[in-house]
């Protein structure tokens, strides 16, 4: 009967949920029909890919097997239906075209993907028709989301749709084994997008291939380019050209703030950075991220970064790999935008607003639709940590929710700093790429456009709404009006708690979980500003079990630039009207005028912020030690103080726990100030400071006893803090979870508050 079974022909339908569209999935299915003899047909849908397949059991059982084993490298198989049904008897395997039903759309959005090896082979073969030409792309490689303004993926639906196709390359696309086949941006030197060079006032310098040549020429003149890349404009100069670097630093308005250097290969990396062989794979790797790398080379530009570490990248498109074989030598690439404003897209807009800072325009005429910038990645522990989820990472899915939640749609507006949105579908998260500081109209504006952008490709309506719970974000007040404007339900969900859930999420792990949450800023559920948390989870919500105490802050917001004020504040708190008697850096910092007023605010006390943010422990602490009073750029003074720490010392100061909970750190002060009196380095009070936070962790973890541990906020982005707290706590008997895909800063909240929203709906 088994053998008679085996040669009846059936009929199976499949559907396929995931990142499987654009990545080669419908060749790769029609080519493995073919091999297996099958019948029937393939096509993308609004919802993933459809597959209607006949043959006997045998063929059927061995190409689901092969289907899930073989699939291409960049797809992710989220869910597989099957359905058994009457055989068609169809005569042959083919690949049918897109279907946009009106039903639900929950097919994934690929990220960009960096350019493969096959068309780099291309670009650099002068037999080949796309020798040198900056827009090659496959199926393999090349822009996704950047392009995308609806699903399925299809050219119609991208920023291609405009550039019709010559008969080469319609040939390839129509060629189910050709590797470009439906690769919806394909196109060629004579069919589709070409460079422009303009001066200032956007006129023409030059076109194509002469218009590369010229800006490589410029580079080397010292010249800024702004260059329209991916996902939006960089702003490049030579980086071992001091003055250009200057100059760049000084358009700016950027003094301090470390600057991306990209490479033309590897090898010329290892020359001047530390690279394991992890890092080394992140770098080569599709996402291509600007990976933090530990620096060796003191030839390296201070000017660059004045830090250990600086974020390198590799070539990650065709227009990339042209310049830096022309190059051969590093250049700096940040992203083009005026300070605390959004990435430029559009040609024109980026003339208007960088017109002041670039001396040239590299430009092209295929529009992006998605702004998005690059993303940067640090290896933490053994495992590389996401800090800027954007290029190549975003919109993929997170791991998915547990089973039995997400049904709900699900729309989370995120925070103020570092913004990401977040939509729940189909039982997953899908997390947008970084936005950036809502400080402004124009960054509060490209926000808006994301959330309805990434929202329209989906035709997402949400259900339910989700954000800080900051009553003056920006991003809090924009979800009160959409959810009276929508008439559904808005839930504001405590910052600290949604950095634990966001970091449950990343780990797949489920309460009870003792998160300890250490950050900047967050609105607590008294009306402080929180910051320095041990959060304990349950099923149904969280406790606060322990935190840091409390101290005033000088100014509000200014206090986050200002490591001196919060020194002050701190200071104040333990020695009352005898720290103007005190010899500290943070007073000698200050006039005579600025201090008159100090006291009188701090005497007074009545309108001062009170708060136990970590990070701005650690801002007091780099004041005291004299190496960051003022800063330009956000986590300055914290960085500062990570890097000069001596890795060799386990020392740490003494710190009380009442039993309240409450962390008092007026021994730790007390006794950072009786070592800085007694000259003891710098380098040794840095590292005894941290040694002190990781004590204090293990110590509340043994009261708690609770094993599972999450490390969360943008205080865990130190990589001396983290592996430092690892180690103690995993020798304690813990088991330690850190962020790795979702950023452990306010990138990642979004996540969080899509999961403390379906805990409420459930309950």
């Amino acid at each position: 009967m088994d053998s008679q079974n085996n040669l009846l022909i059936k009929c199976l339908n499949l559907h396929i949920s995931g990142s499987v569209q654009g990545i080669g999935f419908r060749p790769f299915v029609y080519r493995l029909a073919k091999e297996l003899e099958l019948k029937g047909w393939v096509n993308n849908n609004a919802q993933g890919v459809a597959i209607a397949v006949e043959g006997n059991q045998q063929q059927l059982d061995l190409f689901i097997e092969r289907l899930q084993s073989e699939k291409p490298a960049r797809s992710q198989i989220q869910q597989i239906t099957q359905e058994w049904c009457e055989p068609v008897h169809y005569q042959t395997f083919e690949i049918h075209e897109s279907t946009d039903n009106t039903s639900t759309k929950t097919a994934v959005i690929l990220p960009d993907l960096a350019t493969c090896d096959d068309c780099l082979r291309d670009i650099f073969n002068p037999k080949n028709r796309r020798y040198r030409y900056p827009f090659t792309n496959c199926t393999n490689c090349g822009t996704r989301y950047s392009i995308i303004r609806a699903v399925p993926y299809d050219r119609h639906n991208t920023t291609m749709h405009k550039f019709q196709m010559c008969a080469d390359c319609q040939a390839e696309y129509d060629q189910p084994l050709d590797r470009r086949f439906h690769a919806q941006p394909n196109a060629c030197p004579q069919c589709g997008p070409h460079l422009e060079l303009w001066d200032r006032d956007g006129r023409v310098l030059a076109i194509g291939e002469q218009s590369l040549l010229e800006t490589v020429q410029g580079i080397r003149e010292g010249k800024i380019l702004a260059i329209k890349g991916l996902g939006g404009f960089q702003l490049v100069v030579d980086a071992n050209h001091a003055a250009a670097i200057s100059k760049l630093r000084s358009r700016k308005h950027r003094p301090h703030k470390p600057l991306a250097l990209m490479y033309p290969n590897l090898a010329s990396i290892h020359q001047d950075c530390q690279v394991s062989d992890l890092e080394a794979q992140l770098l080569k790797s599709t996402e291509a991220p600007i990976v933090l790398l530990q620096k060796f080379n003191k030839g390296i530009k201070p000017l660059v970064s004045n830090n250990d570490y600086i974020g390198v990248m590799l070539p990650y498109t065709p227009l990339h790999h042209l310049l830096m074989a022309e190059l051969q030598s590093p250049i700096v690439a940040t992203s083009g935008n005026l300070s605390d404003e959004p990435i430029c897209i559009d040609n024109q807009e980026a003339i208007a607003c960088l017109g002041n800072i670039a001396d040239l325009f590299l430009v092209h005429n295929r529009d992006i639709a998605q702004p998005v910038d690059d993303s940067v990645v640090r290896m933490i522990g053994d495992h590389p940590v996401i800090l800027r989820r954007a290029r190549g990472y975003a919109p993929s899915p997170l791991a998915p929710l547990p089973e039995g939640e997400g049904n709900k749609r699900i729309l989370a507006l995120g925070g103020h700093l570092k913004n990401a949105i977040a939509l729940s579908i189909n039982s997953s998260i899908i997390l947008s790429q970084h936005i950036g500081d809502l400080e402004t109209k124009k960054a509060f504006e490209h926000f808006q456009r994301i959330v309805q952008g990434l929202c329209a490709a989906y035709e997402f309506q949400p259900e339910v709404i989700t954000c800080d719970a900051h009553p003056d974000y920006l991003s809090s007040q924009y979800a009160q009006h959409l959810s009276q404007s929508l008439q559904i339900p808005l839930i504001p969900v405590q910052h600290h708690y949604a950095h634990v859930l966001a970091g449950m999420i990343d780990n797949q792990i489920f309460a009870p979980v003792l998160g300890i949450a250490w950050d900047g800023t967050g609105y607590g559920l008294d009306g402080t500003i929180w910051g320095g948390e041990f959060l304990k989870i349950t099923d149904s919500g969280f406790a606060r079990v322990a935190h840091l105490r409390q101290f005033s802050i000088l100014g509000g917001d200014k206090a986050a630039k200002e490591p001196r004020r919060v020194a002050l504040g701190i200071l104040w708190k333990i020695f009352g009207d005898r720290l103007w008697d005190l010899e500290v850096y943070p007073l000698q910092s200050f006039t005579n005028f600025e201090l008159n007023i100090y006291k009188t605010l701090l005497a007074k006390q009545g309108n001062l912020i009170q708060t136990s943010s970590m990070g701005r422990l650690f801002d007091a602490v780099a004041a005291l030690l004299g190496i960051c009073q003022v800063a330009s750029f956000e986590g300055q003074a914290a960085i500062a103080l990570e890097q000069i720490s001596d890795a060799t010392t386990n020392d740490f100061y003494g710190m009380d726990v009442k039993n309240d909970g409450e962390i008092d750190w007026t021994n730790l002060i007390q006794s950072i100030l009786e070592d800085i009196q007694n000259q003891t380095a710098i380098t040794i009070i840095a590292a005894k400071f941290h040694n002190s936070l990781v004590a204090v962790m293990v110590a509340i973890a043994r009261q708690f006893g609770i094993k599972q541990i999450v490390l969360t906020g943008g205080c865990f982005q130190n990589r001396y803090l983290t592996e430092r707290a690892i180690e103690r706590l995993t020798q304690a008997g813990f088991q330690v979870y850190c962020h790795q895909n979702i950023p452990p800063n306010d990138g990642g909240i979004a996540a969080g508050q899509i999961m403390a929203a379906l805990r409420e709906i459930s309950d």
